[in-house]
């Protein structure tokens, strides 16, 4: 298989798996809303407010649920030393420093910047029984946290890059 530039790549069973997870929701399309969980984060905005603040495809993948195209974030592509934030509020969520290339097509990262950075729940969606995780601050969804990563913690945060901006250091 052709790689982004042109190399030549193997593609292991889990980026196949994950690839093909990724194409299920091109389209973008929400899993379901965090409206229910609104009370018990720190910050706090009615769906209105959200969309006011956001774009399209940070409401659809923040605030629904969604999932971006594997490949499409910028963010696959950022080697600077800095910090990821969410996308919705602002909440530090994780150093540069942990970055590792997935070969996933969704930033992958190894370590949140502290304990009280992100949260988890399971997600039963899509017939996949997952870990989902979101900013701790705001409930919104950045991703899934997978038992396949690099040492030390052998985790692999793969991290919609539209939910998250980053602030070089």
């Amino acid at each position: 298989m052709a790689g982004k530039r042109g190399k030549s790549m193997r593609m292991t069973r889990r980026q196949l798996v994950s690839m093909s997870a990724g194409a299920a929701v091109l389209p973008l399309l929400g899993c379901g809303t965090r409206a229910d969980a609104q009370e018990n984060f720190r910050v706090r905005r009615t769906e209105a407010q959200w969309r006011e603040r956001l774009t399209p495809a940070e409401f659809r993948v923040l605030r629904q649920e969604a999932t971006e195209r594997p490949y499409s974030s910028p963010l696959n592509d950022e080697h600077r030393r800095g910090v990821f934030t969410c996308a919705g509020c602002g909440n530090r969520l994780f150093s540069s420093i942990t970055t590792f290339e997935s070969g996933t097509g969704w930033p992958s990262l190894y370590r949140p910047i502290d304990d009280g950075a992100v949260g988890t729940r399971t997600d039963r969606t899509l017939g996949m029984r997952r870990t989902e995780v979101h900013c701790a601050d705001c409930g919104g969804h950045l991703g899934h946290v997978f038992n396949d990563g690099p040492r030390p913690t052998g985790l692999r945060y793969c991290m919609n890059g539209v939910a998250m901006d980053f602030r070089p250091a």
